[in-house]
């Protein structure tokens, strides 16, 4: 633990490698931690990032990873950082081969676990015609007939209308009795949404293509692809143990970081969280520009607390930077 390094971004997904590009080139020293699970790397492509179609997240990871690797600040290490705190001036992060670093600045692009209903069927379809987000998959299952699974998460409404943006047949999958009330159900009647009220008992269909929904009566419903609900899960504890605050858990989420829309910077100076773990609207396209977001933020706090800039006294990092500064001049202070 001879280096200090200036940041380290924790996760290489969409916002951890837009963030080292952006720290890359301005020349920070900076560490990327990796331990190489981004939730898309089961889906077909990526859907709705401009410049690059459907194209395989793992290729877009490669591409990423050989891009910064021209940038000499920067330093891409697979593994996986297992514990955090704070110390004076900065944090320290201990990885699981044991060894320790330390930081001015870290950004959680950690991700998050999605987890899914317990269906006979959703796992091997998961991210190609099973899927949670109409707005990444909707399009390549566009105009087949489309199911919404409803487990009383209280959004199946909500996204079977959505839903009939790309198809004209969907169906709201209620898996037992539809607790709907008079203005849901005028809404969906509206809308042309169906509703199924049979327990749903799996998916059936070749490989990772949905043919249709099975119920636990026998039956069956045709259908090209099924949105159902998730649960965003923070992975492990090191947002907390940095001292970050989370949002309440709901039931589509828990452990989400809360963090200025704006700068990305979390509760604790000096701490930014980007992507996933800290948006409520998780898409490729959004982590990429919170990443960038974030690491542009990082950059002017580090310059001013260098006395680089001049604080504007006007934004996060700026507070953040007053915050340090007065920590420095207590009595007793080496930072």
């Amino acid at each position: 633990m001879d280096t200090t390094w200036e940041c380290i971004v924790v996760g290489a997904g969409a916002a951890g490698l837009s963030a080292a590009l952006v720290l890359g080139r301005a020349r920070r020293r900076t560490l990327v931690v990796d331990a190489g699970r981004q939730s898309n790397l089961v889906a077909h492509g990526i859907g709705g990032l401009l410049g690059h179609g459907d194209r395989a997240p793992a290729d877009f990871y490669a591409t990423g990873r050989e891009q910064i690797a021209a940038h000499a600040t920067v330093e891409l290490r697979h593994g996986e950082v297992v514990s955090g705190g704070q110390e004076e001036g900065g944090f320290v992060l201990e990885l699981g081969d044991g060894s320790r670093e330390t930081a001015r600045r870290v950004l959680l692009a950690i991700g998050v676990g999605y987890r899914y209903p317990e269906l006979p069927g959703i796992e091997e379809r998961w991210g190609h015609s099973v899927f949670h987000c109409p707005f990444c998959h909707g399009w390549e299952v566009r105009d087949r007939p489309l199911g919404v699974l409803d487990q009383g998460g209280g959004t199946g409404v909500h996204q079977a209308i959505l839903l009939r943006a790309w198809s004209d047949d969907v169906t709201l999958l209620s898996d037992g009795p539809a607790e709907l009330d008079a203005d849901e159900a005028a809404r969906l009647g509206a809308a042309g949404v169906g509703v199924d009220e049979r327990p749903v008992a799996g998916l059936v269909g070749p490989h990772r293509t949905l043919a249709a929904v099975e119920f636990a009566d026998g039956g069956e419903r045709p259908l090209g692809g099924l949105l159902v609900p998730v649960v965003r899960a923070q992975r492990g504890t090191l947002a907390g143990q940095l001292g970050a605050t989370t949002a309440p858990a709901g039931p589509l989420s828990s452990g989400i970081v809360q963090v200025d829309p704006t700068t990305f910077a979390t509760s604790v100076p000096g701490l930014y969280a980007a992507g996933d773990i800290g948006t409520n609207m998780p898409s490729v396209a959004n982590a990429v520009a919170a990443g960038a977001s974030a690491a542009a933020m990082m950059i002017h706090g580090l310059m001013t607390e260098a006395g680089e800039l001049a604080s504007t006294g006007r934004g996060a990092e700026d507070d953040d930077v007053d915050r340090r500064r007065r920590a420095e001049q207590r009595p007793g202070s080496s930072a």
